[in-house]
């Protein structure tokens, strides 16, 4: 019987931080600086999870303003309460139907949000339709097909021992996340002068737990798959990872986690 997708779950900020949240804060860096937006611009985060992009804006990019949205009314719970700086309004609304004025902002960014809603092409037109003519539309997203590869080896896990794994693993739900797909949906969306690049970062993980434990907190793609699993599959899931992992002598595990960057102008 085929094994439907799961409905990812998205509204434990405190579960999601410690799943992906903590490595997507040191994507931001990188990404902010390839973007090069002025000082005292208007942006707007669009999808803002837990507030992460969103203090990074506030830390590095010294804006007038950061407007942030997200359909999760716990993720924008937990980011009013973990962000608190006046420049910093949140709003509940979809990302595909923002609840924005046309052009009222100099960027629009989104950090590993595109390839989750139903139509990637109305949210990166709703975010060209938000920024003002000569503004910055930047999105960011996994690699999860390659170089994701924390992800990466619990797919190849679930692949393994699960009929239904390929219908699940997010380097097939997701083909978005390439660049060829990427630099296409930005065209048609209607910006100019588009540039797709990768950003790596390390994430470490002191030993097997450390890398484990935030998969069973429910939150996200890899997560739900998971918890909707009966203990015996769980179990061989894990054991699977932990037979197929690199680690070092010590116990820890060194991997990389790759984004695919993508930015253009209005």
């Amino acid at each position: 019987m085929s094994h439907q997708t799961p409905t990812d779950r998205w509204a434990d900020g405190a579960a999601y931080e410690a799943f992906v949240g903590r490595w997507s804060r040191k994507v931001v860096q990188q990404f902010l600086s390839v973007l090069n937006v002025p000082p005292d611009s208007r942006w707007v985060d669009v999808g803002c999870g837990t507030g992460a992009l969103t203090q990074s804006i506030l830390n590095m990019a010294q804006p007038r303003s950061v407007t942030s949205v997200d359909r999760s009314e716990g993720f924008i719970a937990y980011a009013r309460e973990h962000v608190t700086d006046e420049r910093v309004e949140f709003k509940v609304g979809d990302a595909q139907s923002l609840p924005l004025e046309d052009a009222a902002y100099d960027a629009a960014i989104s950090g590993l949000v595109l390839n989750f809603v139903k139509e990637p092409l109305k949210m990166a037109s709703e975010m060209a339709r938000v920024t003002r003519p000569g503004g910055t539309v930047g999105v960011y997203v996994w690699d999860y097909a390659d170089k994701m590869e924390f992800m990466r080896y619990f797919w190849d896990a679930a692949v393994a021992i699960d009929p239904a794994g390929p219908e699940v693993d997010e380097g097939r739900r997701f083909p978005i996340c390439q660049p060829g797909p990427l630099l296409k949906l930005f065209q048609d969306a209607g910006l100019q002068n588009v540039v797709v690049q990768p950003i790596d970062i390390p994430t470490d993980f002191g030993d097997f737990d450390d890398y484990w434990k935030p998969f069973l907190g429910g939150q996200g793609a890899a997560p739900t798959y998971l918890m909707e699993q009966p203990e015996e599959r769980r179990n061989a899931l894990r054991e699977h990872i932990r037979a197929h992992l690199p680690f070092t002598p010590d116990g820890s595990i060194h991997l990389i986690a790759r984004v695919w960057a993508i930015h253009g102008l209005r």
